[in-house]
């Protein structure tokens, strides 16, 4: 059975990024944005379950809505005002859902990297 995970770690600190705020959205056929859940970074950096599985793990096309200046702002990381990254906005499709999707970010205030891992 497939499902979608995630988690961030702040490549700034070498931390795993707790609190930081996720939002979940469906893109439609018609580029529409459907917001599925907002969800928060755990001590671990990562989502206290997965944001997709089951029976609702379907193909389409997703995105990620990562607040990280919300977070370098509130762990002290020094950073511009406004700081160069606020929001960070990963799109990607899922096509097998009997996979794991595993979406990881690497952030630090001035850059980001993902993945699909497993």
């Amino acid at each position: 059975m497939g499902r979608l995970t995630t988690h961030v770690l702040d490549t700034a600190t070498g931390r795993p990024a707790a609190g930081v705020r996720i939002d979940f959205w469906l893109i439609d056929v018609d580029n529409n944005r459907h917001l599925l859940k907002t969800v928060e970074t755990n001590a671990d950096g990562r989502t206290d379950g997965p944001l997709l599985q089951g029976d609702k793990f379907v193909a389409g096309r997703y995105e990620l809505v990562f607040f990280v200046g919300d977070y370098f702002s509130r762990v002290g990381v020094a950073s511009a005002d406004p700081p160069f990254l606020s929001e960070v906005p990963l799109r990607f499709g899922i096509a097998d859902t009997g996979s794991h999707y595993h979406v990881p970010l690497l952030a630090s205030p001035w850059s980001y990297s993902t993945y699909r891992g497993s």
